[in-house]
């Protein structure tokens, strides 16, 4: 049974009109200077933190919101307002106040797990707040039972770092130095973490003067019109651009995690139906994402706490994948993600105790197997509703890292994200090696080597590791580190198993994999899920990240084009005949053997989606799910 999940902050307007009287020009203006201030403050954090993972993988991002906490920037995803307010009454906030909350079950779902920290400054104008600027990232340590606070192991939450509910991080300009000491006290990495902190609340209030500057020169009442106009064009667009494309209905699909880190690998279900109303529906036109269907809270930690305040952060995390129903990928590119989606998209939670809908103290730490598959369920099940014209599954977070003492003797630790491929699309290949945080990227080699003991003997792509298609999905990395000290690796990730699924005809891609030692004398398979995994001075850790999905019957791709992938080291020989069915010749291709072995190939069955050959292990010999027939 789904139920409806109410908000502590209804949707609503700053206006009477919603901003239908603003400036265009002034909307623009405005438009341009949010974004402005948006990136001063990102590039602020980016060149004064001091962790590889803010400063150097940017694994973070700043939000700007309003008073009634809608947010207003559309460049890239955030948290949320809303746990602040609703413990610090907004009449009450002083200028120079910063707060601070990492506790994933009290920030209305806008925190995933406890190494993403976040800081919110409030914006005055005429000594009333006016909006919030606001920044979260992913912290090297914040405490708990490992290096890095991401236990694969954990079965509460309890374990995986020091929980903060909303604070008051600095007071009307004065820091709270006795929070910061219990902080820091709990990582072990305490100067890197009070760095990051600091470049962030000092980055937050520098955009918050930014912002404030916007008020004073063209008023609040005129600067708030213009807020609403900027959300208004977003529900319009998107309403006008993005459901007319998905007819009336109703479509179920479901995706899985492959394991949790606590039971043996299983079939973790995330479920959506897809509705699409009617214009003349009595509740209006809009997407209803039901849930009902996805499985019980796991005991290992990849839980997602989604059913908060009306799974308002969810719906603006899942919309970016509707903009591949645009026009063209040059107006896909256009479309912001902003508060304005939140009125077109209704959500139904399962009760309490499922994968989204988990009871505390559940551990989150992976919750990312939740919450970024959720991603490809939403575009699996659009993808039934129009025959198929949205991209296949792309590459899923993952962590990796070594940890241990460098040839100095001094405790170190180094994590990374590392992408994938993403899938293709029924217009073109997908992308190698994307990262799907938004501007996020893999370490520097230099750096890495400078500052951690082991050596990048290779990065390069993952030869034949993107689904065979008539797109092709993206390649992953291969990336090789020879430990040059004794040490331990650790891998926060899924796709191991289960790989990125393929749609309409096309293949899953390769699943993740990481070998310690290849071709050595100790040579193993490490699991996705490790904290601690020994590793020698001198062995080689070869990390091989997901390739994306591929769309269409592979049969069907241009021959030219899997000869030029041979010729660039994205397919190998081997694969140019067996996925595609190209007998090369040369640089070349026979066009007269091709055809014939084409012809000789079996038609493809009744799946729409091809899970690969992982599925089968977890479901008990099945090749496809149900849902995945049309």
């Amino acid at each position: 049974m789904s139920r409806r999940v109410e908000t502590r902050f209804p949707y609503g307007h700053l206006t009477d009109d919603a901003g239908a009287s603003a400036d265009p020009v002034l909307v623009e203006i405005v438009q341009g200077s949010l974004a402005s201030v948006e990136m001063e403050v990102e590039t602020a954090i980016a060149r004064t933190s001091r962790s590889p993972m803010i400063r150097d993988a940017h694994d973070f991002r700043a939000g700007i919101h309003d008073r009634l906490l809608r947010k207003l920037t559309g460049r890239s995803y955030s948290a949320l307002v809303h746990p602040v307010a609703r413990d610090f009454p907004i009449e009450q906030m002083r200028e120079g106040d910063v707060f601070f909350h990492n506790d994933v079950y009290r920030s209305e779902g806008g925190i995933g797990h406890l190494p993403d920290l976040c800081v919110t400054v409030p914006v005055f104008s005429d000594g009333r707040v006016v909006a919030f600027v606001q920044a979260f990232g992913h912290h090297d340590d914040i405490g708990g039972a490992v290096p890095g606070s991401m236990p694969s192991h954990a079965t509460s939450v309890f374990e995986e770092g020091l929980m903060v509910p909303p604070i008051r991080l600095w007071d009307a300009g004065v820091p709270n130095r006795a929070a910061l000491t219990i902080m820091t006290r709990n990582s072990r990495m305490p100067e890197s973490l009070a760095a990051d902190l600091d470049a962030e609340c000092s980055a937050c209030l520098m955009g918050a003067r930014r912002l404030g500057e916007l008020f004073d020169r063209y008023g609040v009442a005129t600067v708030e019109s213009c807020f609403d106009a900027i959300l208004e064009r977003t529900t319009q667009t998107y309403r006008r651009e993005i459901l007319s494309k998905i007819p009336v209905g109703s479509w179920t699909w479901e995706d899985y995690a492959e394991h949790d880190g606590v039971e043996e690998p299983m079939l973790h279900t995330q479920r959506i139906t897809l509705t699409r109303t009617a214009a003349d529906d009595p509740d209006g036109e809009r997407l209803v994402l039901d849930f009902d269907g996805t499985g019980p809270q796991a005991k290992g930690p990849i839980n997602h706490v989604g059913d908060a305040s009306d799974g308002v952060f969810l719906k603006k995390w899942l919309a970016p994948i509707l903009r591949n129903l645009a026009d063209t990928p040059e107006r896909m590119a256009e479309l912001d993600v902003n508060e304005g989606i939140v009125p077109l998209i209704e959500m139904r939670f399962p009760e309490p105790g499922t994968l989204l809908t988990p009871v505390f103290p559940a551990p989150t730490n992976a919750r990312t197997f939740v919450i970024l598959r959720l991603l490809g369920v939403l575009a699996g099940v659009v993808a039934k509703a129009v025959d198929g014209r949205m991209p296949a599954d792309q590459e899923t977070i993952r962590y990796t890292g070594v940890y241990g003492e460098d040839l100095d003797g001094r405790p170190y630790l180094m994590r990374e994200v590392l992408g994938g491929g993403s899938g293709g699309r029924y217009y073109a290949d997908g992308e190698d090696t994307i990262h799907v945080v938004p501007d996020s990227r893999n370490l520097p080699t230099e750096f890495t080597e400078a500052r951690f003991p082991f050596r990048v003997e290779s990065l390069s792509l993952a030869v034949d590791s993107g689904g065979a298609g008539q797109y092709r999905g993206g390649l992953g990395y291969e990336k090789q580190i020879r430990m040059l000290e004794d040490g331990h690796f650790m891998s926060i990730a899924d796709r191991s198993i289960l790989a990125c699924w393929g749609v309409r005809g096309g293949k899953a891609g390769a699943p993740f994999q990481v070998t310690i030692d290849p071709g050595g004398p100790h040579e193993r398979e490490v699991d996705a899920l490790a904290d601690a995994e020994p590793v020698r001075a001198g062995e080689v850790i070869r990390i091989r990240t997901t390739g994306g999905g591929g769309w269409g019957d592979p049969l069907e791709r241009d021959p030219a084009l899997v000869v030029r992938d041979v010729l660039w080291h994205k397919v190998s020989p081997q694969a140019a005949l067996a996925d595609y069915g190209v007998v090369l010749a040369g640089d070349s291709f026979d066009a007269d053997a091709t055809a014939a072995e084409r012809a000789s190939r079996p038609p493809r069955g009744e799946a729409f989606f091809d899970r690969g050959p992982g599925y089968a292990r977890l479901s008990g010999g099945a090749a496809h799910a149900e849902v995945d027939v049309r």
